[in-house]
């Protein structure tokens, strides 16, 4: 990682290089990258965890998110690519900013704020799967190991920019999916009995994707809320930014192929691996189930091999932290500093401004991550639910309506980040829905009733 860093440096020239690779990625790193970038620690901690605490009720997390990610690829990959280049749009505030004609640049310093702020939670989660990584595996102390998985992915997300997080996202997307599909099918081979059977023998609720492990019957709320994770694709800046930065349009049909194989692998082989961990540990691993994968290593593997699949572990979760530091830093310099501070900021200014973020960032991030019973699909929950309400419509409306005005977009991005932050203090009666839904919902409202309101004026 820390070579491939070294040449990203070598390659990087320019701001755009450093945010964006000088949009000159190939259909099979974009489709892999953004992958990797998108599944981060959460598909070999989070999601297995998940399958092994709920059993089948995991298929609709699944649903949703395959869903999300096919109508992603499909209805805003090659439009976003196209459209951001016609504006010279580097990032999305700089794309809505653009696509709205906001002199005001108040469409640019609100969607800054959102991706910093939201991106700081998510990385967060990254460091946290890092800690019960390095926690589990070597004995270090928990806060040790967030600061070891921090550093090492600062330095070289500072080193190489866009480009060394692109083509590391390569090779830990590949990593991920050897693994993913090595250990599940490892240990439902060495069962030596039909997984139906050996599931039913520990909890026969857990065969039942209409009811949870005690048995009670899912309700409509709780299956919308597990299919709403695929609404969250449409506004994550580190997954568009991949779909910014391919060579040419024509490519995305490609990437998107490679895309939803390497996709549907992986989620396939994440859930497998929870339901393998309820045959080989029963209810042992109840108090972390987010730990089931490590365990799956560590008993069924060789030393050797089971130092690969680890490092797949970590290269999830590098995968994701270095793509979001790297956008949010890209927000604070491009976004920020240069906007409401430097207006004729150098573009070396401002690689040296987003390196100093990335830096920042990180820090308050591992501060984030202090805590060792923080859940990893919790945090990537509420991360992703602000991502995909604040800046999902925004984003679709963006593309598909030409009547949209800069009014509906901010209104569209308060909107939404503010009913996720709202909605996630309560738990109970209609709020324990999950707050993308909701966040989702009242941003499209918002968009339409401010374009009703403000009819064509700019």
């Amino acid at each position: 990682m820390f070579g491939i860093g070294y040449i990203g440096w070598r390659r990087t020239r320019d701001l755009a290089d450093y945010v964006l690779g000088g949009r000159r990625l190939g259909a099979w790193v974009t489709a892999l990258s953004a992958g990797a970038s998108d599944m981060s620690g959460w598909l070999l901690l989070g999601l297995p965890g998940y399958a092994y605490a709920s059993g089948l009720e995991a298929v609709w997390l699944v649903a949703g998110l395959w869903v999300g990610t096919y109508l992603n690829w499909r209805l805003v990959a090659q439009r976003l690519r196209v459209l951001s280049h016609e504006l010279n749009a580097l990032t999305i505030p700089d794309y809505l900013t653009a696509r709205f004609q906001d002199t005001s640049r108040l469409i640019k310093i609100i969607a800054a704020l959102c991706i910093i702020v939201f991106f700081t939670f998510y990385t967060a989660s990254g460091l946290v799967a890092g800690g019960k990584l390095f926690n589990s595996v070597f004995g270090m102390p928990y806060i040790w190991a967030v600061m070891t998985g921090a550093s090492v992915i600062v330095v070289y997300t500072l080193l190489g920019g866009f480009l060394a997080v692109s083509w590391t996202d390569f090779l830990q997307g590949s990593l991920m999916l050897f693994a993913l599909l090595l250990v599940p099918a490892l240990a439902i081979s060495g069962a030596g009995m039909d997984i139906g059977t050996a599931i039913n023998a520990v909890n026969p609720a857990l065969l039942d994707m209409f009811t949870d492990k005690l048995g009670v019957e899912l309700s409509g709320l709780a299956i919308a809320s597990l299919l709403a994770w695929g609404l969250g694709y449409f506004g994550q800046p580190h997954i568009l930014a991949r779909f910014m930065a391919i060579h040419t349009p024509d490519e995305m049909s490609r990437a998107r192929h490679i895309a939803m194989s390497w996709v549907s692998l992986s989620m396939l082989g994440a859930m497998m691996a929870g339901l393998a961990g309820i045959i080989l540990f029963g209810d042992a691993l109840q108090a972390d189930g987010e730990r089931v994968f490590i365990e799956l290593i560590g008993r069924l593997l060789q030393p050797l091999p089971a130092g690969i699949c680890l490092a797949a572990i970590l290269a999830a979760i590098m995968s994701t932290a270095d793509s979001q530091l790297l956008v949010a830093s890209a927000s604070l310099a491009d976004d920020l500093y240069k906007s409401c501070w430097r207006y004729n900021a150098t573009d070396r200014e401002l690689v040296w401004v987003g390196r100093c973020g990335v830096v920042v960032i990180a820090i308050v991030a591992a501060i984030i991550a202090r805590d060792p019973d923080s859940s990893v699909l919790k945090m990537v929950a509420y991360a992703w639910a602000g991502f995909g309400a604040a800046f999902g419509p925004v984003i679709l409306f963006s593309l598909f309506s030409r009547t949209m005005t800069r009014y509906a977009a901010m209104a569209g991005m308060v909107t939404g980040a503010i009913t996720v932050v709202v909605w996630k203090q309560y738990d109970h009666g209609l709020f324990a829905v999950y707050e993308l839904l909701p966040g989702f919902i009242s941003a499209s409202i918002a968009i339409l009733i401010t374009g009703l309101i403000k009819g064509n004026n700019q």
